[in-house]
Formats: C-alpha cells, structure tokens, sequence
C-alpha cells in the first residue's frame, strides 16, 4: 500500500472517530437538555400555582378589604344619623325642661291662688242661706286636705276645686228638698227642708202643720204664717219629682 493511500485511510479512521465522540457528546447534551426542560416546565407549573394562590388569596382578602370599607360606610352613615337622633332627643329634653321650668313657674302662682279660692269658698258657704252648710263646709274641708297630698297631681286638685264651685252655682239654679233638724225658740224640729236656688229656704215640720223661712237680713228662721203652708208643701212634691214644677207663692220678703 503507497503512502497516500495509508494517509487517507488514518484521516478517515480520525473523521470516524471524532464524529462518533461528537455524536456521542451530542447525544448526551441533548439528554440533559430534555431533562432540564422538564425541571423548567414542572418549576413553571409550581410557579403558576403559586401565582392562583396568591392570586385567591389575593381576590380573598380584597373581598374582604371591600367589605369593611362597606362596613365602615355603614357605620358612618348609622353613626351620623345616631348622632342627629340624639341631637334631636336633646333638643326635645331642653323643650321640656323648659316646659317644667315654667310649669314650676305657673305652680308658684297658682297654689296661692287655689287656697285663697278655697278660703273664698268657704267664707261664702258660711254667709249663705242655711242650705247643707254642714256638707258644704265637709266639701271645703276635703279640698283643704287634698292640697296637703303628694299623691294627688296639681291639675286634679284644680279640677276639685272647680268641681266645687260649679257644685256651689247648682244651688243657686235647681229645686231641692232634704231632711233635717231645724233649731227654732229653743226647739229642735225635724222638718223637710225645700230651697228655690238661693231665692228662698223654707222648711215644713213633717205634719205639715208649722212652716218656716229663712230671713237672710236678719240670719235667722222666721215662722212663716198658715196661708203658706200649703205652697211650701207644693214645692216640696215639686223637688221630689211628685207634682209639676210651677211657680207658686214664695216669701220672697226673706230675700235679699
């Protein structure tokens, strides 16, 4: 064999060889490429979940965040409207304050003014006509006791004390008979008592033979003569409901 051809034949053998390590180096590089980018891809999967779950946590906690903002936006529009429903109730205990304030007033000026009605009730009781003075003056009395009681609220003792003088105008307006003792010389009658409103207080005994009326001028009972016997007897059935109420002869000569 010539030289040359021994030449080519160690070149070839050298291009084999080195292409076999070449391509087994390459295939090796490949390998570990492969593998590489399967850590990579599961790297980036883990990676990826990572990111969802910040992600939710993320949409979680905004949610969240959103909800005490809401929360709180209720709070401020609860809490200013708290605040003008207590302002308002103020306004209203300062109305009212005022109110006892000047009702404090009032009372000062009007619980003298009840007991001097009270004293002006019974000093006309005890100058009328005879006409159940004792009942009256109970009457005065009660109201007396009424206005030393906490229990009993200042309009109620008002109101008593007005109930009492429309009681004390009724008997200037109304026909009335009663019984009762009539003190007369030294004697004690049991007599029917009849009165015209405050025009006349007659009195008749039982049997009907005496009759008496009140003289206001002189404030004493006064014997009143037979021909009147028979009309205070008609006044007396016309209190009682038992003839027709009709005028009839009154001694008005013990009027005033």
């Amino acid at each position: 064999m010539s030289n040359n051809k021994i030449r080519k034949s160690l070149i070839a053998s050298a291009l084999v060889g080195a292409f076999t390590l070449s391509s087994g180096a390459f295939a090796t590089d490949l390998k570990d490429l492969h593998q590489e980018s399967r850590q990579i891809q599961r790297a980036a999967v883990q990676s990826q979940e990572k990111i969802n779950t910040i992600y939710e946590q993320t949409q979680e906690l905004l949610g969240e965040y959103r909800q005490v903002v809401d929360q709180t936006e209720n709070l401020k529009v609860y809490n200013d409207f708290l605040a003008k429903l207590v302002a308002d109730q103020q306004r209203q205990v300062n109305g009212l304050q005022r109110q006892i304030d000047g009702l404090e007033d009032t009372r000062k000026g009007t619980v003298p003014l009840m007991f001097r009605m009270i004293d002006a009730l019974e000093e006309f009781v005890k100058a009328d006509i005879p006409l159940r003075t004792e009942r009256r003056l109970e009457r005065v009395e009660r109201l007396r006791d009424t206005m030393g009681r906490s229990d009993v609220q200042l309009s109620e003792q008002y109101r008593q004390i007005l109930e009492a003088y429309s009681i004390e105008m009724d008997y200037g307006s109304t026909v009335d008979s009663f019984q009762g003792t009539l003190q007369f010389e030294g004697q004690e009658n049991t007599v029917d008592f009849v009165h015209i409103g405050r025009l006349a207080l007659m009195a008749s005994s039982l049997d009907g033979k005496a009759a008496w009326v009140w003289n206001k001028q002189k404030s004493s009972w006064e014997s009143l003569p037979a021909d009147y016997l028979n009309s205070v007897s008609q006044f007396i059935k016309m209190a009682r409901r038992e003839a027709t109420l009709e005028m009839d002869r009154v001694p008005l000569f013990a009027a005033e």
